[in-house]
């Protein structure tokens, strides 16, 4: 596809595409790709290609082997063990079929799955026990990507971030500056500002409210912040963007 995406934007420098030529697709577009691959066509089209697809032509040929092409294999390389890998399960299972009925024994075919051990030895394959399998997500160079990550993710994207900042004097007991709030894809920005102004006000409240309670200890007071500003964002713009509570003493 990508030599073909080269050709009907006539970036190609060795090939080029003429009145004269038929181009082929002998394959459905992938589920997804279909604007891409219509985006080809196109441009083959206005370069005068003729182009033939599964769309007006019984031209489709799968680019995974058939059953008899699996057979072929099979008598060709005559394995003494037969281990089906690729595909779904039911792939798998009739791919041991396959294998069963051009001659490997029953007890030669190993059907596995992933986190499967299959251990080698001079006397043959067999099924060793299990290790940990499963979907890994990799973030740049630092590795695996644990799920509160994503979860993160997914609240910043679907409903933003809402940062509140506030500074104390926790001898005294006093706000002395803020509480300030700052907000990424929350609302839409000229309708924030009341909104900021009333929620910085609700915090305010609170942070006094604890502070007088004898509240001196900043983790606790975040708690009080973040369930001041949580219930505020909820009740008024029925949303749940992540709440950030930054509580700075002197």
């Amino acid at each position: 596809m990508a030599a073909l995406s080269l050709l009907a934007r006539g970036d190609n420098k060795f090939v080029k595409v003429g009145p004269r030529d038929t181009v082929i697709f002998s394959s459905h577009a992938i589920p997804g790709n279909e604007s891409n691959v219509n985006k080809v066509i196109d441009g083959l089209l206005r370069a005068g290609a003729e182009v033939v697809h599964s769309g007006i032509a019984d031209v489709h040929a799968t680019g995974h082997a058939q059953a008899e092409d699996l057979k072929m294999y099979l008598s060709i390389t005559e394995p003494e063990w037969f281990v089906p890998i690729h595909g779904e399960y039911h792939h798998m299972v009739a791919n041991a079929k396959h294998a069963r009925t051009m001659g490997v024994p029953d007890e030669r075919v190993v059907l596995c799955e992933d986190g499967d051990v299959i251990e080698i030895t001079d006397d043959g394959i067999e099924l060793a026990g299990r290790v940990p399998s499963g979907y890994l997500y990799v973030d740049g160079i630092v590795g695996d990507v644990g799920q509160g990550v994503l979860r993160d993710r997914k609240v910043l994207a679907e409903e933003g971030v809402v940062v509140v900042v506030v500074t104390v004097d926790i001898d005294a007991g006093k706000v002395l500056v803020g509480p300030e709030i700052i907000t990424r894809g929350w609302v839409y920005a000229p309708e924030a500002e009341d909104l900021i102004e009333e929620g910085c006000a609700v915090v305010a409240v609170a942070v006094e409210k604890a502070l007088k309670a004898g509240t001196r200890d900043v983790d606790a007071l975040e708690k009080d912040v973040r369930k001041a500003a949580g219930k505020f964002v909820s009740e008024r713009t029925k949303r749940r963007p992540m709440i950030v509570p930054i509580v700075m003493e002197t």
